[in-house]
């Protein structure tokens, strides 16, 4: 759960940024938002879930 919500902020912080340098626009955070609804029902849910644990946990690994 904690690594979700991670994502979630990093995600939020980086369409912030583009869309305030005007690199990205409404319709188009809008589109990614709902894309990622749909594969979150998807039958890729879960991989998509390992895949993003799986590197969270490599890169927790890694010291500065």
């Amino acid at each position: 759960m904690v690594v979700h919500v991670s994502v979630i902020v990093l995600l939020l912080v980086i369409v912030g940024l583009l869309m305030h340098n005007k690199s990205l626009k409404v319709s188009h955070a809008i589109v990614a938002g709902l894309l990622g609804f749909c594969l979150a029902s998807s039958s890729v849910a879960p991989t998509i879930q390992s895949t993003v644990a799986s590197t969270a946990d490599l890169v927790s690994t890694i010291r500065p």
